[in-house]
């Protein structure tokens, strides 16, 4: 990510509530581990464990059973050996699982200690676009980077897993077909009974496997889009040399937006959220424009945001033309600023007026 100068103003009012700090998001929820962990249903990683909990798939044990000598009992032994082959592979498929999980609390590990390290040195102080931070930065990006291609590599595991599942049904099929066929005996029709019920077995087995991947999948997609929101958001803290909280993206998607009639046009009247004058170079902006915004989504988090570019009504026209050419350009600074603190494009609003008020170029916030 560029690290741009940013244009320098004066914030004038703001609703100062407390920003949050970045915190560590669990990809895997802990859970206790129960008495007997052998036969434990899979589980859940936390993202602060050193090693992975262990949680076995254990497949049902397969029963042998005698010879008949019919061509029904010749059946029953091919698919007992169907069913062998297909526990084998997910007994894989769940050990892949497991493989996936530690490596991604690994690289959740290395991230968080990347971000904690930059976050120190912004919270005690630090100059604008320090290199170093600005390397760290890129460290944590690459990290998360492999976040994803883990849950990647999970969503291809799902696929596969799904397959197995298909298996599994086919050959539960050709089980109770089984029982339909002549010349068997007695033995014969009980060994398929216990085939059945250790078919069964082994498809909650994938069924289970198949819940497990969906949501730790989905659990981790999310993870992985709030911390690239938080990264933008970092990567402005760094530009500027200050700690912010996290992004304001994740205050902001979980409330979807209701279809209501379009607001009345801002005018001079309205009581901004934030005034921004450009009247001096030099004074960041950015830390009071997240307080303010923050609070505003802390308090009502389906909240719009106007970006109204003012400039003043007197002068000349050809002066008035400028200004509000400036105060557009000003105006589109602030709304890049909102962005990359991680506030959704169809959150804001941009427009123009002109104020007998405005001495100089500014830009107001409004929030609807």
């Amino acid at each position: 990510m560029a690290f741009n100068k940013t244009h320098s103003v004066a914030v004038l009012a703001a609703l100062l509530l407390g920003g949050c700090t970045l915190t560590d998001q669990a990809l895997f929820p802990s859970l206790e581990a129960p008495p007997d962990s052998s036969s434990s249903a899979a589980g859940s990683f936390s993202s602060s464990s050193s090693a992975a909990v262990t949680n076995s798939y254990s497949v049902p044990k397969i029963s042998s059973g005698d010879s008949t000598g019919t061509f029904v009992g010749q059946k029953v032994s091919a698919l007992r050996g169907d069913l062998q082959q297909l526990q084998t592979t997910l007994t894989a498929q769940s050990g892949q699982l497991q493989t996936v999980r530690a490596q991604t609390i690994q690289d959740s590990q290395g991230y968080h200690g990347t971000v904690a390290a930059i976050e120190s040195r912004l919270q005690v102080g630090t100059t604008l676009g320090n290199p170093i931070l600005v390397q760290q930065w890129n460290n944590a990006q690459a990290a998360l980077d492999r976040i994803n291609e883990d849950v990647l590599k999970m969503n291809r595991l799902s696929t596969e897993v799904a397959s197995t599942s298909g298996l599994a049904a086919y050959l539960l099929d050709s089980v109770r077909a089984a029982r339909g066929l002549s010349g068997a005996v007695d033995e014969d029709h009980r060994q398929l009974r216990v085939l059945e019920d250790e078919t069964n077995g082994t498809i909650v087995l994938i069924e289970r496997l198949l819940t497990d991947l969906s949501t730790d999948v989905q659990r981790q997609q999310q993870y992985v889009s709030n911390e690239r929101n938080n990264l933008n958001t970092l990567a402005v803290a760094i530009k500027n040399g200050q700690l912010y909280g996290s992004s304001l993206g994740n205050a902001s998607y979980g409330t979807s937006l209701v279809a209501t009639p379009a607001p009345a046009p801002i005018s001079a009247a309205d009581h901004p959220l934030v005034v921004i004058r450009f009247d001096r170079p030099n004074n960041a902006y950015e830390d009071a424009l997240y307080t303010a915004v923050k609070g505003a989504l802390d308090r009502r988090p389906s909240a719009v945001f106007d970006v109204v570019a003012v400039s003043p009504s007197s002068g000349s026209p050809g002066a008035a033309a400028l200004g509000e050419t400036t105060a557009r350009r000003n105006a589109d600074a602030v709304v890049r600023s909102l962005s990359q603190m991680g506030l959704p494009a169809d959150r804001v609003r941009v427009s123009s007026l002109s104020s007998a008020d405005a001495h100089t170029g500014e830009v107001r916030v409004f929030v609807r």
